[in-house]
């Protein structure tokens, strides 16, 4: 393949999930610069073997990637333990009204602090299904796990989560 027609490939086929991608890196990596590096290094590996790439569902072989770079990563710079830098940027609400967005801000707040709580297995998982949409096919693809490991996975993700913000709502420490 001419390189100009692997790059015009490339951009039509990968660069499209590239909010995917840096959105499952933030959530494994929980740091900024490092989502920035492995999104960087995932996507200069996913151009190098572009062109053995077998059937189309660029999505989830891109989201293979980056899975495997930032555990990589993760393990090289000992990070999996590590706190969560407090500069996540929360969605814009789209309402005027400061109760409703305070309170929109609390419950994403919430929520943020609960995932961010989960192991990486479960985060991950969470990730995967409920921020990008992904079927257990798919997932159990990206992560080379049964599909049975991943029902549970997100079965006991859920359940902790549940377990979490119930806790939280209530004004208590998870």
């Amino acid at each position: 393949m001419a390189e100009s027609n692997k790059k015009s490939q490339f951009e039509v086929l990968v660069i499209p999930h590239m909010s995917a991608a840096y959105n499952l890196a933030r959530w494994l990596t929980r740091n900024e610069q490092d989502t920035e590096d492995v999104v960087q290094e995932a996507f200069l590996r996913a151009y190098r073997f572009f062109e053995g790439v077998r059937g189309s569902d660029y999505r989830s072989w891109l989201l293979t990637i980056v899975r495997n770079t930032c555990y990589s990563w993760l393990q090289q710079n000992r990070r999996l333990t590590e706190t969560l830098d407090e500069d996540v940027a929360e969605p814009a609400a789209s309402q005027s009204n400061p109760e409703v967005l305070l309170m929109r801000n609390v419950d994403t707040e919430l929520l943020r602090q609960a995932v961010e709580q989960l192991p990486v297995e479960f985060r991950e998982a969470i990730v995967l299904r409920e921020l990008e949409g992904l079927s257990y096919k798919e997932i159990s693809a990206i992560t080379s796990m049964p599909l049975g490991t991943v029902m549970s996975r997100l079965a006991r993700a859920r359940d902790r989560l549940h377990k979490a913000l119930s806790i939280r709502m209530k004004g208590g420490a998870a």
